[in-house]
């Protein structure tokens, strides 16, 4: 509470409606205080119940709220409030966890993503989170080896079920176990939830999916950290919901599911509708918004499947559910005797029937178990008729006792499905219990969870109070005089022996005649003089208890029967006896059971039992709190209402622990902060101190405090000496602001004189110019008078000489055009005369050179026929003269093509003369109408011709004379229309014929297509008989070359050897036996004897010589020529050489493979993967280059020429086929890089190169990341200085200047650029190296200032601004080539950066926000950004409210969208290029000056290299 209270303080003061609101003081009468509400109303308190408010504080709160100012009620309220308002449901107490319940989908704050980002990350680093104290808690088993348990709590509807399974997922993606091996503990575990909520959750008032038991799962450790076993532990299932009901609550899940089953499992169990069972219709509550009970049966059935739940003990289990809504449909009526009962109707029976067939047991053993007694004496056995009202009691425990051990049976049979780990190393357990209740009505239930929950706020205050005495010890201050708060003396109320109130009960349900009041006045007379024990006025049994949360009062009335636990001796001997064998499991015969008399059991007694061993549990835990808080009993989200949150602050003991903060020393501060916010109370402690311990020190002693703690870090004040504090700052503060504005009023009233002088100056002048120019304006308009008229008379004179000029050009031009177009016609009469003429004259010469064309055409085309056919007879003749095994293999091969080219071609046969058929008549069509056309417009020519004659004779009577009629010209003409006639008659004959052909075309067609058929069987014997002759005749190779070396060897060269070497190579060159005749003739002493005149090796040992001496050569750094790897291209040359890429079978590519992966097994060298980058780049761009696809080999350099005719195009089209059509010779390849047809090793071997790529580059790259990725954790975060001593002596209190991080990030890029420009790497390979890592720093900076708070500051986007220009220079400097659009993947982190350095934020729109600023940014990253920033240096404020709700709501539209709601980025390690745009930057004509390698070269086996 405030101790001195000043006018214009900010305080907090109680309100009976808000609970408390904040006003400023203004006035102060003794105690009294006058506060102002913001609110508008005033009020007058008392000055001891009002509380300082921080004016500093955060608008949006602080994330964990042992860093307030006043660590006190309202404050803790309003710090919840402004967090839940901007969507920020998570805030630390210390080390617990306070969870608000935000009734709406938040999946951006649960993806995998962000599992990871809280992986390993320190508790309190980032926002507060379940995953972060999950984190902690498995950090701290690993590293300690202590078990741990995270406790859950919270009132029904709080989140606690969602909180449990949040955690549960993590400590599963921590500990859990691959996908590989199967269903894992942890899956299992979260697959049981769907089975207990079915049958343990239901509807109260305050939540739809109320959990009615508590639970506690055990996860179990091994050594390694992986999860290895569970167990799940229930606790005090609410037994009596299944016979008794409030409105508008609703029963357990599992009867509603039930009664929406499938037709035909309702007809069997003869349910029916909810409002049907007495049961579930005792609300009105049947159905819940948005809940489908049918697909939740559904559901429900297939999770029982996966916990491995059998389908006849499901239909077993439902059976018994069913079971249990017909006994609650049986009524009871007196009976014939007297204080007996029987059924009411035949409804009654009808059910009691149903029940006994569901339960396999006797309709009449059930109906005696409801209605009579059996009391068993020494002598005799005796039967007591039960009334009607007794009946009813009898049937309402038979169901509650049957659903119980329903219940223990699923948890039992979950445990064993899960499977426990006796050799567990560690456990961790989380604790889903119900939290404190206080309602209108309270039970039996109610006592024992509130019980609990005085256990568990027992245990939660001692680890409070052992937190803060760690704290204290670490700091080393003295503590020894803070009392420690405890609440024993409730418990021991509640449950000491023998007078605790449990033990009263169980005494009160030994006795049978005692009643609920009686039991009353027993709690009365024992506990009337406890202070934690009253009795309500006008109240004949109830009682209040007074518990850390508040007073609650009970009612006794049913608390004897909800005590007593025993089982009916008739309903256990029923249910034993059954036929179903479930129903008689759920019943077990004890041994100890002599008779059938009821042994008394005590629920408060077992209750205690468990809790007391949960207990056990939790002390042999390191513990972790997550407090959940329902922000209101609407269940709608945006709304908090305060009254209810402090009431469940108080239940959740967090306000306790506020309570045994402020015993000690609520306020803590680290030396900085506080020299920051109180320096101005002593400046002259400033001056020249390098030391802040000493500065604090002189501060409080010149204020004159006492009782405070000076620790090593941290500065402690009891509760109000931060008011104190705050009190004296504010009058030093405001003398200050008086002196400001005094000096500013001075200097605007200065300001306003001087603009006034300047103003009279100005209008002064302006008046005298004006003046001036007046005058000048009368002079100006004289002058032009006297210019005007001059130019105007000589307009005048000027007009009237051009209009006389005009009219006698026009005379002249007329007489002149007349003579000209008189000129003019004779000579255009004359030229269509002679135009006439030589058009006749050249169609008769064209018309006969067209038909010796056709001739000669026909003869030329008869003559090369016979030619062709002469040399193919020729040809036949040359081969049949070729060797028998050559001949063979040749035919085979010949045969093989033919029968592959002839199957293929009889396939699209019919296709292809349809088509042609069908082009060729189309072409005759339309030529047929083409020469009927030209008929008709030479007949239309000559009528009009003779038109145009007549026309002419009568017109021009110059060229009378002349014939135009040229008889002649007329003969010739209809002559060549009657030949015109016999060319269509001919054309039309043709037709006729070539459709004959078709047909006999198309038979032999189907013939070919036949014998193709049976070709396809022929082909793999051939095959098998060509690869058999290929080996005999490699082997007779092998042999002929064998011998032609030793018989040169011995003999030397036999004249007839030449011919004998060009046989030896014509026949027997082979991909990895190729010699050359220059060899045989030129070299033969080197070519075939060793230093020792001894026959040397075979081919096939020499090449592998070579490769041994090309791998020995290329495994050394051989360097670099003309900017290319000298390795690559020498490894190029060779296998170009050695035709390897030709080969069908090779190990010279599996040798390059495993030299380049054993090369590249240091993989923490940049330098050295680097180098082996840019050589596999560069001989797969060469391999790339020269392999063309198979088939392509042989081709012709000069087409022949096409036919001309119709019938030569058809022969044409019909003899080609898609294998073998000539698409034109390939273009020339250059010198350096050939052209090859490749083979499959070749293939394989460019795949694999292609893999050693990636895989390089993707090494280097991870290699940068990681490198930056500890240097990015230190530049999200600017320095911290200290204000007070930035001012004073420019420098902080004993820190030293912080290292640029962002130029170690510099250096990093440059070290690696200049690696990678030393080793030639491809420009491409090294643009996307940098695209990708400057992605990666965006992601990581991006991710950080939305995860960190103090990250989201002015200040912080200054420091990371300037940065980011660091490293825009140093893309200016790497330049395009290099850089790439490396500068453009950080354009996240820049426009989230400039936001932050915007001074009037709350003036920019959310138009101008989204469009103009951070366009790239999503609203829920905005939003983030915009209720995360906190001004630490000019205190600006953020974005205006407006824009927080329309983000707000933009982002409740797309809260469907999970990948929308996610607002942190993802970091892309795919490879970015492809094969061809690393082709394509690098070109062949760079090679043509590369030398190969100089060791190689001095080889005279690699001669070839010098070519």
């Amino acid at each position: 509470m405030v101790a001195s209270v000043a006018v214009g303080s900010l305080v907090w003061v109680e309100d009976h409606d808000e609970a408390w609101l904040d006003g400023e003081v203004i006035s102060v009468n003794g105690d009294d205080i006058k506060v102002l509400c913001t609110s508008g109303k005033t009020v007058v308190v008392k000055s001891s119940n009002v509380y300082p408010k921080d004016a500093e504080a955060p608008p949006c709160g602080v994330d964990d709220m042992t860093k307030l100012a006043y660590l006190h009620e309202p404050g803790v309220l309003q710090n919840l409030k402004s967090r839940y308002d901007i969507n920020e449901i998570y805030t630390y107490t210390g080390n617990i966890l306070i969870a608000v319940n935000p009734f709406q989908r938040l999946p951006h704050l649960y993806d995998s993503h962000m599992m990871a980002q809280y992986k390993g990350a320190a508790f309190g680093e980032l926002s507060p989170h379940p995953f972060a104290v999950a984190d902690a808690a498995y950090r701290l088993m690993i590293n300690e080896g202590i078990s741990q348990a995270i406790l859950v709590s919270g009132e029904s509807g709080a989140g606690k079920t969602e909180s449990t399974k949040l955690l549960m997922r993590y400590l599963a993606y921590m500990g859990g176990r691959l996908a590989s091996e199967g269903r894992s503990v942890e899956q299992k575990v979260l697959e049981s939830n769907p089975v207990l909520e079915a049958f343990g959750n239901a509807k109260t008032v305050r939540n739809n999916n109320s959990s009615r038991f508590g639970k506690f799962v055990e996860l179990q450790f091994d050594e390694r950290g992986r999860i290895s076993g569970a167990a799940i532990r229930t606790y005090l299932l609410e037994r009596s919901r299944v016979c008794q009901l409030s409105d508008p609550e609703r029963n357990y899940h599992c009867f509603y599911m039930l009664c929406a089953a499938p037709p035909e499992d309702i007809k069997h169990l003869k349910l029916g509708n909810p409002r049907t069972f007495h049961y579930l219709n005792q609300t009105n509550c049947y159905e819940l918004d948005g809940i489908d009970d049918a697909k939740e049966y559904t559901a429900t059935r297939k999770a029982m499947d996966t916990v491995g739940i059998s389908s006849e003990e499901q239909d077993s289990i439902f059976r018994v559910i069913a079971a249990i809504l017909h006994l609650g449909n049986i009524e009871f009526t007196k009976g014939k005797e007297y204080d007996s009962s029987m059924p009411k109707d035949e409804k009654s029976w009808f059910h009691l029937r149903t029940a006994a067939e569901l339960f396999m047991c006797d309709e009449k053993a059930l109906e005696d178990s409801l209605c009579r007694r059996v009391i068993v004496t020494r002598d005799e056995t005796i039967t007591k008729e039960l009334d009607p009202e007794a009946a009813v009691s009898s049937r309402d425990a038979l169901a509650k006792v049957v659903y119980s051990r329903l219940f223990d049976w699923l948890v039992d049979k979950i445990n064993n499905s899960i499977g426990q780990d006796p050799n567990s190393k560690y456990l961790i357990g989380v604790l889903d219990i119900y939290g404190f209740e206080s309602f209108k009505t309270n039970s039996f239930e109610q006592f024992c969870i509130n019980l609990t929950n005085e256990k568990l706020q027992q245990h939660f205050n001692q680890h409070v109070f052992k937190m803060e005495q760690e704290e204290y010890t670490r700091e080393e201050i003295n503590w020894s005089y803070i009392e420690f708060i405890d609440n024993q003396d409730v418990l021991d109320l509640i449950e000491k022996k023998p007078g605790g109130i449990i033990a009263l009960l169980d005494e009160a349900c030994m006795f049978p005649r005692s009643t609920h009041d009686t039991f009353a006045q027993k709690l009365y007379q024992t506990f009337k003089n406890h202070k934690r024990f009253s009795k309500p006025k006008l109240a004949r049994s109830d009682f209040t208890i007074c518990h850390y949360a508040g007073d609650v009062t009970y009612q006794t009335e049913l608390f004897l029967e909800k005590n007593k636990d025993y089982v009916i001796a008739e309903h256990q001997a029923l249910l034993s006896a059954s036929k179903c064998s479930f129903a008689s499991s759920l019943f077990p015969v004890s041994n100890e059971e002599t008779s059938k008399q009821s042994k008394f059991s005590s629920i408060g007694s077992r209750f205690k039992q468990q809790l007391q061993a949960l207990l056990e549990t939790l002390s042999a835990t390191e513990p972790h709190y997550i407090r959940c808080v329902k922000p209101n009993n609407l269940l709608k989200p945006h709304i908090f209402e305060n009254q209810n949150v402090l009431q469940q602050l108080r239940c959740g003991g967090v306000l306790e622990a506020i309570r045994i903060s402020c015993a000690g020393y609520p306020t803590k501060r680290p030396f900085y902060e506080f020299v920051d916010r109180f320096g101005v109370l002593a400046p002259e402690a400033l001056d020249g101190s390098t030391d802040e311990v000493a500065v604090c020190k002189k501060l409080l002693e010149k204020v004159g405090l006492e009782g405070y703690q000076i620790g090593k870090t941290k500065v402690f004040l009891r509760a109000g000496q931060m008011a104190v504090l705050d009190t004296k700052r504010t009058e030093i503060l405001g003398k200050s602001a008086s002196i400001i504005q005094r000096k500013i009023r001075s200097y605007m009233a200065r300001k306003s004189f001087i603009l006034f002088r300047r103003s009279t100056i100005l209008i002064q002048s302006v008046c005298r110019g004006e003046l001036a120019r007046h005058d000048y304006e009368t002079k100006r308009r004289e002058a032009s008078c006297l210019r005007i008229q001059r130019d105007l008379r000589m307009y005048i004179a000027r007009k009237v000489y051009k209009e006389k000029r005009a009219s006698a050009l026009s005379v002249q031009t007329g007489m002149r055009g007349m003579a000209a177009r008189n000129e003019l016609r004779f000579r255009r009469q004359t030229k269509a005369a002679i135009l006439i003429q030589s058009h006749c004259r050249k169609f008769l010469a064209h018309s006969k050179y067209v038909k010796l064309k056709k001739a000669t055409i026909t003869t030329q085309s008869a003559w090369r026929g016979r030619v062709a056919r002469k040399e193919l007879r020729s040809l036949k003749m040359a081969a049949r003269e070729t060797g028998a095994l050559q001949a063979a293999k040749n035919k085979l091969e010949k045969q093989v093509e033919e029968l592959t080219w002839r199957l293929q071609l009889e396939k699209r046969m019919r296709t292809d003369l349809e088509e042609a058929k069908t082009q060729e008549n189309t072409k005759l069509r339309t030529a047929v109408q083409e020469l009927q056309l030209q008929l008709k417009e030479a007949k239309d020519t000559l009528v009009k011709e003779r038109e145009a004659a007549k026309t002419a004779a009568e017109t021009i009577p110059v060229i009378q004379e002349v014939p135009v009629v040229d008889h002649e010209l007329t003969e010739k003409l209809n002559a060549e229309n009657a030949e015109l006639k016999d060319l269509v008659s001919s054309l039309k004959t043709k037709i006729i014929e070539t459709e004959k052909k078709y047909e006999e075309t198309y038979k032999l067609s189907e013939e070919r297509l036949k014998q193709a058929m049976e070709a396809e069987s022929m082909i793999v014997k051939l095959k098998t008989t060509m690869h058999s002759l290929e080996e005999r005749i490699a082997d007779m190779e092998s042999e002929n070359k064998i011998q032609w070396q030793s018989l040169l060897t011995n003999k030397g060269v036999p004249p007839q050897s030449p011919d004998l070497a060009s046989k030896v190579l014509e026949n027997g060159n082979h991909a990895n036996e190729s010699i050359t005749l220059n060899d045989l003739l030129l070299t033969p002493e080197k070519g075939f004897e060793t230093p020792d005149n001894k026959p040397r090796r075979p081919p096939i040992d020499r090449q592998h010589e070579d490769v041994d001496a090309l791998m020995e050569c290329v495994v050394k750094d051989v360097g670099f020529s003309q900017g290319k790897p000298v390795a690559a291209f020498t490894i190029y040359k060779c296998l170009l050489h050695w035709k390897s890429f030709e080969a069908e079978r090779t190990s010279v590519f599996d040798r390059l493979v495993q030299m380049i992966g054993s090369a590249i097994e240091d993989q923490d060298s940049n330098d050295h993967m680097a180098y082996w980058l840019s050589n596999t780049s560069t001989l797969l761009f060469l391999l790339q280059k020269s392999m063309k696809p198979a088939g392509t080999a042989g081709t012709a350099s000069v087409r022949k020429p096409q036919p001309t005719s119709l019938f030569g195009r058809m022969t044409m089209g019909f003899r080609s086929s898609p294998s073998t059509v000539n698409f034109g010779a390939a273009s020339a390849a250059l010198e350096t890089v050939k052209q090859v047809e490749a083979k499959y090793p070749a293939l394989l071997f460019n795949q694999q190169l292609i893999a050693y790529v990636e895989k390089m580059y993707g090494i280097i790259r991870d290699n940068l990341k990681k490198e930056l990725g500890s240097l990015l954790a230190l530049c999200i975060q600017a320095p911290r200085t200290s204000k007070g001593s930035v001012l004073r002596s420019g420098r902080s209190f004993g820190k030293e200047s912080h290292t640029n991080h962002w130029q170690g990030i510099i250096d990093c890029l440059n070290t690696l650029l200049t690696t990678l420009k030393e080793n030639f790497v491809p420009p491409v390979l090294v643009q996307k190296i940098f695209t990708q890592t400057f992605q990666y720093v965006n992601v990581q900076l991006f991710n950080s200032l939305l995860l960190r708070r103090e990250c989201c500051t002015f200040s912080n986007g200054e420091y990371v601004k300037s940065g980011l220009a660091e490293l825009e220079l140093w893309c200016c400097q790497a330049k395009d080539e290099y850089a790439g659009s490396a500068w453009d993947e950080l354009k996240h982190i820049r426009q989230a950066v400039g936001f932050l350095v915007i001074h009037q934020k709350y003036r920019i729109s959310y138009d101008e926000i989204i469009n103009d600023l951070c366009p790239v940014l999503s609203v829920q990253q905005l939003y983030r950004i915009c209720t995360l920033y906190w001004d630490d240096n000019y205190n600006t404020r953020s974005v205006s409210s407006e824009v927080i709700s329309s983000m707000r709501v933009l982002m409740t539209e797309d809260s469907n969208n999970a990948v929308s709601n996610s607002f942190l980025l993802d970091d892309n390690s795919s490879i970015p290029f492809s094969i061809d745009e690393l082709s394509n930057s690098i070109e062949v004509k760079d090679f043509l000056d590369v030398k190969p390698a100089i060791d190689l070269l001095e080889n005279p086996y690699f001669h070839f290299l010098h070519e």
